[in-house]
């Protein structure tokens, strides 16, 4: 059987592991971040000799933040600065002699979903992941639509609350507003200082929201302007794109306590929207949480080089 090694990079950690060609996860482990490019690439390299080893592998897939093309150049890599404006696909490629996919993080998220995922035999949706920052996946008509130079979906980066022009109209966007740590877990520390200055700040967002659930007056406001920036991103969604389903990721998305509060608040915003609630039960999709996860990475980027593999083995 032929397997694949897989990474999921973030910051901070990455996420590698076997793939075998059905999806299943065989082994799975983690590294810090090197935060220099020659013992980032070292370090993957020694995992995928190691695995070689051990395994029969076909290729290797990563998933990694920022605006990657379709060729695997990445043009930024998030918090993985020393990887910006640089050929990763290729490099790895070459250094490895084995075929080499390289996908944005949200966009391996989506296409997992799609493979094992809440979005099988779903050919129109998006995946939004909450974390750090808001990152999307658009899939159109079964394919992953990228755009132009591979930015497609960066909604952390859309605009939707009142902007301050004497500052960086980032400031108003959804990263800083509707993400976990940028975003809820940023808020609530700004606001808890300007009452109690000499708390250690929050860094889980599960805290947060047990706070707001036993209604701390400065968790549940900072609670519910999270979850109501959410759900507008997410009416913006429906009104842009008409997916037949929009999956919620993040590691957030595996709290039910969230998503109940979260669905309830899209409900309602949808309901106050007079033609979004008008076609509701007759031309509106559904939102759910994503099924695999945490190992959506991992799964996803390894996916374009199982299909490939499957529609080489046909032409043969």
């Amino acid at each position: 059987m032929k397997y694949y090694v897989g990474f999921d990079m973030g910051g901070t950690t990455i996420k590698y592991g076997v793939i075998d060609a059905a999806g299943k996860i065989v082994t799975k482990d983690a590294v810090p971040t090197e935060k220099e490019k020659k013992p980032l690439l070292v370090s993957m390299r020694k995992v995928i000799t190691a695995y070689r080893k051990q395994y029969d592998i076909a290729g290797v897939g990563v998933s990694i933040p920022g605006i990657v093309r379709r060729d695997g150049f990445m043009i930024t890599a998030g918090a993985i600065k020393c990887l910006n404006g640089f050929p990763l696909a290729d490099k790895l490629s070459t250094m490895t002699d084995l075929p080499v996919h390289v996908e944005n993080d949200a966009n391996a998220a989506a296409i997992a979903e799609h493979w094992l995922g809440n979005a099988q035999g779903v050919d129109d949706y998006i995946c939004v992941v909450l974390g750090t920052g808001v990152g999307g996946g658009i899939v159109i008509n079964g394919d992953v639509y990228r755009g132009a130079h591979g930015m497609a979906g960066e909604f952390g980066w859309t605009i939707t609350h009142d902007f301050d022009l004497t500052k960086d109209l980032e400031d108003a966007s959804l990263n800083w507003h509707a993400a976990v740590v940028s975003g809820l877990v940023h808020r609530y520390n700004e606001s808890a200082k300007q009452v109690y200055p000499k708390d250690a700040e929050v860094t889980d967002a599960r805290e947060i929201i047990q706070l707001a659930r036993d209604n701390d007056p400065i968790a549940a406001p900072v609670l519910n302007q999270f979850m109501e920036d959410i759900s507008i991103m997410v009416v913006n969604m429906f009104a842009s794109f008409d997916p037949e389903l929009i999956l919620i990721g993040g590691g957030i998305s595996a709290n039910d306590v969230f998503m109940g509060m979260l669905m309830d608040k899209i409900r309602e915003f949808l309901t106050r929207h007079k033609s979004l609630n008008y076609i509701k039960d007759k031309a509106l999709g559904h939102v759910k949480s994503t099924g695999l996860h945490n190992d959506a990475g991992l799964i996803g980027a390894v996916y374009p080089l199982v299909r490939a593999a499957k529609a080489e083995k046909k032409l043969a």
